[in-house]
């Protein structure tokens, strides 16, 4: 079964592949695995924030991270899984959205939208096939923030439904941390 499910991930491009490569690099205690995301490499050996600020695709995110106070946070042992928006995923919101967002006046509201971003535990792209499976095609999930993500497949791909009805694919999976997982998404969800 676990075969069918991990041939299936593979088959529907939710696992690194060629075009996301994960090396394994020997250094002081062991192997640490790295997947490029960015054009940096993510190592399975450190926290999210500690591999995001080294992303050139997620610099707007981490900027708004910072200024919801959530690095701590997300610097934690968590397990969490991060559906994380690119820059051109942030740049596809009307304009002005991002800076509106980073106004102190408007932290609360930043930290929704960040936080809706992010489920507790470390689910991999195996373990969202088998929920969305499970589910007859959809998989209901509970964000930190409280509201629902839906996950599906679309063709060939996740596919993050969220509470306005916008749809986020994820681009790449399974980018191992040290607290947990990210998934790369190409849109900005919103809570309802």
């Amino acid at each position: 079964m676990l075969k069918l499910i991990t041939a299936a991930a593979l088959t529907l491009g939710l696992l690194p592949l060629t075009a996301c490569a994960t090396t394994s690099e020997a250094g002081g205690g062991g192997a640490a695995q790295t997947t490029m995301v960015g054009g940096a490499a993510m190592y399975d050996s450190q926290n999210i924030i500690a591999n995001a600020v080294n992303s050139r695709d997620h610099t707007t995110l981490v900027a708004a991270v910072k200024a919801a106070g959530l690095v701590d946070t997300l610097s934690g042992p968590g397990p969490f899984t991060v559906f994380a928006p690119t820059n051109a995923a942030f740049s596809k919101l009307p304009a002005g959205t991002v800076d509106t967002l980073l106004q102190p006046a408007n932290l609360s509201t930043l930290q929704s939208v960040l936080t809706y971003h992010v489920v507790p535990g470390r689910v991999t792209a195996t373990e969202l096939l088998t929920m969305i499976k499970a589910g007859g095609g959809k998989a209901r999930l509970t964000t930190v923030q409280g509201g629902e993500l839906t996950a599906s497949v679309m063709g060939d791909r996740v596919m993050l439904t969220d509470g306005k009805g916008g749809m986020a694919h994820v681009t790449q999976a399974d980018v191992m941390q040290s607290n947990g997982v990210i998934h790369v998404t190409d849109a900005v969800s919103l809570p309802g």
